[in-house]
Order: structure tokens, then C-alpha cells, then sequence
């Protein structure tokens, strides 16, 4: 099923229940976050939440905020038009066996199964709803130094920055600011026209530049390398809303020079409309809800994004990224703005990688014919833990299927793959742990290897120190940002909690929870500005969980489960 916009994704949810309405004013600055935390954590994800009145610097903002619309398996079922994931991933299965007919029969369902596919392929129109509304902007010129990003550390500008006035979230205290949290970031690659539609995290640093935090492995820093060898200009539009589809397709682990595009119109059914940008000859979907036109200047130094309080507990320190200049802004009549945050698990991105995982699946079954299923865990905060079992049938195959797998795009960066039997099931985690404990010898069954380490890895060797711990040094092998600069090599996150400050689940009980009832979340207003005072904004405090005690090594090990 197809989406012509978010708020038609927010009405179907409301219709099926799955939607609670907050109509009292809540802040866009840590009040709507608290909010979509205890939500998210609420048994089954909770429910998604619609904050009709948010408010920008106190200022009521046209624009409904949409959170936690992805965060349950129901409601991902519901994006693609489905009863459940499981129902996509055997019809995209079944299309990736198919084998040339041997009867009318099955040259009949192969014929069926083709034309599902026509409407994969995104098609080119002259204008549509996104265009409802436009605001062009003069493009600086280029500039050797720029201003600094704002301190940190020396406390929350009173006057956050807005962009273009839309309701953009500040999730944690010690954020570096506001950041756009669901972006779908197209960019093209200037040699060969390959398209990418990624998602990266945009902080909002003026009304006019943010932040472009892309790193070293994702194809838009593939794209930015290339146009700083060129030394032009980078065209990159972000785009809001739209189709559900669109975030999920953005952060799917599609195969390398696949266009995104393509997976987006084969799950909602119908080709997507792309339109051409303002100010750009970037493609963007006709139906967006918000479009973010401009470009990233080669000449023009990095500057440092962040702190950011991610999936960890930790903030992300502060570390040099490109920027980003807006053109144009474009935006529907009617436009939701959608939003997420990130953090201790579980969170929405939990049921968004999952249904990743279900969704290619049979991509995995085709290179390991053996594996059975595969889970990610939410205590692996999305990559960090993989359970696979499989249909043993000689000794040592985990870890063929061990080192198959770490060579497999993102689950590059997992530290660590149990590999189970097939009658485990994977989804289970005490059972999982039972059979690892109960069942295994650690020094004949796990090995220990070394890999890449993402830069959201707070507990690695690979670590890089922001100002509090002193020195940046850069990075052994001369590794290199998109933009041709050094990349720090340490790093150390910080808390995102302190000791004797109290933690969410406390101010919760102290509400009395969560209602049931459809105005529940507005009766937890009241208490969520008393934890949100002046002498708690300051405080690191994220989640109900402190931080982890000790630093865990990049890579991992595999364990072979024996019975």
C-alpha cells in the first residue's frame, strides 16, 4: 500500500488504534523526547504519538510533529501495507528463487511475480505536493573561515537556532543543539550518476546551515570524496516525510549501486514520483512532506557536530563534519513533520532493524544456504549482537558462516555472532544465552578477531577524545573524512547519566505511568516539565540505564552451539 503522505500514514495509524494525539502545546527542547522515550519503552513499542501544537522556542510551530510511528512490529507491517513483515519477506523470497517455468502453472506466477516488479522503478514527473510551498535562499559564497559551532560546554544557548521555523527536535541535555533525526539524504555520484539515498543525522546550526554527519563507510562520503577531488560544489538534498517507506528504505542495507528508490516502490506497490529540486538537479519524492535543498563547499573548512546522545548511552563527542547550506526549503500545505530519537534500547530503530533483518533474510539464505534465521537483540543496540542458527552438517561451519557474515556491509561492525543450531530460536534471547552457557566450551568454541570500528562505538580501541580529555591526534594510516581532512583516532564518549540525578523510570513512577486511555501522554506533561527543570536540563541523564562498566574490544567472537 501505497502512502501520498505522512499525514495519511498518521491517519491510518490513528484508524487502526496505534496513534495517541497530544493537543496541549509540548517543547520541541527535551519535552517531546521524554515523551517518545517512555513510549518507546512501553511494552510492544507503545503507541506512535502525534504532538499537534509544538513549540519552538515557545512559539507554537504550524507543523504537527510525527514519533514513533515505525516503533512496533504492527506498525511496520502496516508502512508496507502488509498484515506483517514476515508476509513481505517470503513474497520477496519467493521472487528471488524463481527458475524458469516447466509448466503453464508456474510460467503464470512467474508472470505475476514480474509485474509486481514494474513498479519498481522510480518515474520522473514535472511537479507535485512537496512544491506546495517554496522558500529560496541566496547561496553564500565561499568562506575560509567560518564561525565556530557553539560550546557545549558552556551550556544551552537561551535562543536555539530554528530552520525555516520547522518543529526540529533537541533530544538530550547535552546535545551540540537541535537534529534533524529522520532524514533521507539523496545525493549523486558526479562521475557516474549513481543515486543514494541515505539518512544521517543533521544538526541545525543557524537557520540557514547544519551539519552533515556522513562517515567514512557510507556511500554519500564516497559521493562527497569525489567532489572535493573535483573541488565543486556538492549538491545534497534532504528530504521529510512522505511515504513511511521512504526512512525505511534510506537506512536498508541495500546492496552497493542499488538505488534505494527501487525498494521503496517495490514494497508500497507503486513507482515512486520523483521531482526535480529548486536549486538543484538532485530527484526527490513528489509527495514529501518537508524538502531541504543545497550544498556542501569544498573550499570552506569542517566544523564540529555534536555532542550527540546516542544509541550507546554515551554522547558522541564532538568531531569536524562538512557543512551544509540551504537553498531552498520546500514543504507541503499540510505537511507532519516525523521524528525519532535515538538512545538506550529499545527504541524505534529497534523495530525498523528487524524488519531489515526479516526483509533480507532471503539475500542471506542465498550466500549461506545453512542459516535458518537470523535475530538482532535490542541489548546489541542494533549491530552489535547477532544470533544466527543453522542446519549444522560438518564441524567448524559457524564460523564460516562467522566470517561470511562480518563481510556483509554494516554487520562489519558487530563484535559479536553466536551461531546456534536450528532448533534454537534466535528470537529468544534467554534461550540463546541458556545454550550458550550451557553448552559450549569458550576456548574450543570462540574466536577472537579484529575489525572495523564504527565511530558510534564508544567502548572500542579505536576511541577519539573531545576537549575534557585533551588531545586529538590524527588517525594512524592517514585515514581521511569525505571532505580530505584527518579524522581524529580517539575517542571517549561520556555518560549520558550522572550518579544521584533522577532517572526517568523514577519520574515516571512518580506519575503514576503511562494511561491507557487515548489522552494519556498529555496527563504526563505536567510531570515531564517538573524532571525537565532548570537544575535537571544540565544533567546527563538519558534513558533508565546508567553506563556500561567496562569497554568491550572491537570484532568479537563467534560460539558454536553444540547439544
Amino acid at each position: 500500500m501505497a502512502f501520498d503522505s505522512f499525514r495519511d500514514f498518521v491517519n491510518a495509524l490513528d484508524q487502526a488504534g496505534e496513534l495517541k494525539r497530544i493537543s496541549q502545546p509540548v517543547a520541541t527542547e527535551l519535552e517531546i523526547t521524554e515523551l517518545a522515550d517512555r513510549e518507546m519503552k512501553s511494552p510492544g513499542g507503545g503507541k506512535a504519538l502525534l504532538i499537534e501544537k509544538p513549540t519552538v522556542n515557545g512559539v507554537v510551530s504550524p507543523f504537527p510533529v510525527a514519533i514513533n510511528t515505525l516503533g512496533s512490529h504492527k506498525r511496520m507491517a502496516m508502512s508496507m501495507g502488509a498484515n506483517s513483515v514476515e508476509e513481505v519477506a517470503n513474497e520477496l523470497g519467493s521472487l528471488m528463487k524463481a527458475k524458469p517455468p516447466t509448466s503453464f502453472r508456474e510460467a503464470i506466477k512467474l508472470l505475476g511475480q514480474a509485474f509486481e516488479l514494474r513498479h519498481a522503478k522510480p518515474k520522473i514527473v514535472k511537479s507535485g505536493s512537496c512544491k506546495d510551498v517554496i522558500h529560496r535562499y541566496d547561496a553564500p559564497a565561499s568562506a575560509k573561515n567560518w564561525p565556530p559551532a557553539p560550546d557545549w560546554q558552556k551550556g544551552t544557548n537561551p535562543n536555539p537556532p530554528t530552520l525555516a521555523d520547522l518543529p526540529i527536535l533537541k533530544c538530550w541535555p547535552l546535545d551540540g543543539g537541535r537534529f534533524i533525526t529522520l532524514p533521507c539524504v539523496v545525493t549523486r555520484d558526479p562521475d557516474t550518476g549513481e543515486r543514494n539515498l541515505g539518512m544521517y543525522r543533521i544538526q541545525v546550526y543557524d537557520d540557514k546551515t547544519t551539519g552533515m554527519h556522513w562517515q567514512l563507510q557510507k556511500v554519500a562520503a564516497r559521493h562527497g570524496r569525489r567532489y572535493y577531488e573535483r573541488g565543486e560544489r556538492m549538491p545534497v538534498s534532504i528530504f521529510i516525510g512522505g511515504d513511511p517507506m521512504f526512512p525505511f528504505a534510506a537506512t536498508a542495507p541495500m546492496p552497493d549501486g542499488l538505488d534505494e528508490f527501487l525498494l521503496a516502490g517495490y514494497l508500497r506497490k507503486k513507482s515512486v514520483e520523483l521531482v526535480k529540486c529548486e536549486t538543484n538537479d538532485l530527484e526527490v519524492p513528489a509527495n514529501a512532506d518537508f524538502v531541504i535543498e543545497g550544498y556542501i563547499d569544498p573550499t570552506e573548512p569542517l566544523r564540529d557536530e555534536g555532542p550527540f546522545g546516542d544509541h550507546t548511552g554515551y554522547y558522541t563527542l564532538p568531531e569536524p563534519y562538512p557543512v551544509f547550506h540551504v537553498t531552498a526549503i520546500t514543504h507541503r500545505k499540510d505537511a507532519v513533520y516525523p521524528a525519532t530519537i535515538v538512545g538506550i534500547p529499545p527504541m524505534e530503530d529497534f523495530y525498523m532493524g528487524g524488519a531489515s533483518v526479516k526483509l533480507f533474510l532471503p539475500i542471506f539464505k542465498m550466500n549461506f544456504p545453512e542459516i535458518v534465521d537470523i535475530a538482532l537483540p535490542a541489548e546489541g543496540t542494533f549491530h552489535n549482537l547477532v544470533f544466527v542458527s543453522i542446519k549444522k552438517t560438518y564441524p567448524m561451519q559457524a564460523y564460516k558462516i562467522m566470517h561470511g557474515l562480518w563481510g556483509m556491509g554494516q554487520m562489519m561492525f558487530t563484535k559479536y555472532i553466536i551461531v546456534v543450531d536450528a532448533d534454537v530460536n534466535v528470537h529468544n534471547t534467554s534461550e540463546v544465552l541458556f545454550h550458550l552457557f550451557a553448552n559450549t566450551d569458550p576456548q574450543r568454541d570462540s574466536i577472537f578477531t579484529k575489525g572495523p570500528a564504527d565511530v558510534l562505538d564508544h567502548h572500542g580501541e579505536v576511541v577519539v577524545r573531545g576537549k575534557r580529555g585533551g588531545r586529538r591526534r590524527p588517525a594512524a594510516g592517514g585515514l581521511r573524512r569525505a571532505a580530505g581532512h584527518a579524522l581524529p583516532q580517539e575517542r571517549r564518549g561520556l555518560p549520558l547519566r550522572r550518579r544521584g540525578v533522577l532517572p526517568a523510570d523514577a519520574a515516571h513512577r512518580r506519575s503514576g505511568g503511562a494511561a491507557q486511555d487515548p489522552g494519556a501522554a498529555e496527563i504526563v506533561v505536567a510531570a515531564v516539565r517538573d524532571r525537565l527543570a532548570p537544575a535537571a536540563r544540565g544533567a546527563q541523564l538519558l534513558g533508565r540505564r546508567g553506563r556500561f562498566a567496562g569497554r568491550a574490544r572491537p570484532g568479537g567472537g563467534a560460539v558454536e552451539g553444540r547439544r
